[in-house]
C-alpha cells in the first residue's frame, strides 16, 4: 500500500480513482483493463476492453487515449490530475519538457495505446516516474521496471 495507507483508506482511494477515471476518461474503468509498461527510451499507456464485443468502450477508449496523446504534447496534464486528485508524479517535468517527448496514438484490436519516447534523460526519468505512479494507483500490476 501507498504511504502506509490502511487498506480501508486505500481502497477507497481506488474506488475514487475508478469513479474519477469513469468521468474523465468517459469509459467503464471496471470493463476495461489499464496497462502502463516502461521502455527503454520511454514507455507505453494502453487500455483495451476486457470483451472483445464491447464496441461502445473500445470507440471511446481509442477517442480518449488519441485525445490523451494530444493534451500531453502540449504539455497539458489536467486530466491525470482529476482521475488521480492530486498533480501525478513526473508530469510537471513532462510539462516543461514537452518539445522533448513524443505521443504517438495507436489503435490495438481492443483499445488503444499512447507510445511514449524521448532521447532526453530528465524526460525518461519523468516518463517513468509518471508510469510507475499509475501502475500502482490503478493497481495494475505491472512491472515497474524496464
Amino acid at each position: 500500500m501507498n504511504g502506509g495507507e490502511s487498506g480501508d483508506s486505500h481502497d477507497a482511494h481506488h474506488a475514487g480513482v475508478n469513479a474519477r477515471g469513469e468521468a474523465a476518461m468517459g469509459f467503464s474503468q471496471t470493463e476495461t483493463a489499464h496497462h502502463f509498461l516502461l521502455t527503454r527510451d520511454g514507455g507505453v499507456i494502453q487500455v483495451e476492453v476486457k470483451d472483445p464485443a464491447d464496441t461502445a468502450n473500445r470507440t471511446r477508449i481509442r477517442q480518449h487515449l488519441a485525445h490523451v496523446a494530444q493534451m500531453f504534447a502540449a504539455g497539458d496534464f489536467d486530466t491525470p490530475m482529476l482521475v488521480h486528485a492530486r498533480t501525478v508524479p513526473g508530469t510537471p517535468a513532462m510539462s516543461r519538457l514537452k518539445s522533448e517527448i513524443v505521443y504517438a496514438f495507436e489503435e490495438t484490436e481492443r483499445g488503444g495505446r499512447v507510445r511514449i519516447t524521448t532521447q532526453n534523460a530528465e524526460a525518461l526519468a519523468a516518463v517513468h516516474e509518471f508510469l510507475r505512479f499509475q501502475i500502482e494507483d490503478h493497481q495494475t500490476g505491472d512491472r515497474q521496471e524496464q
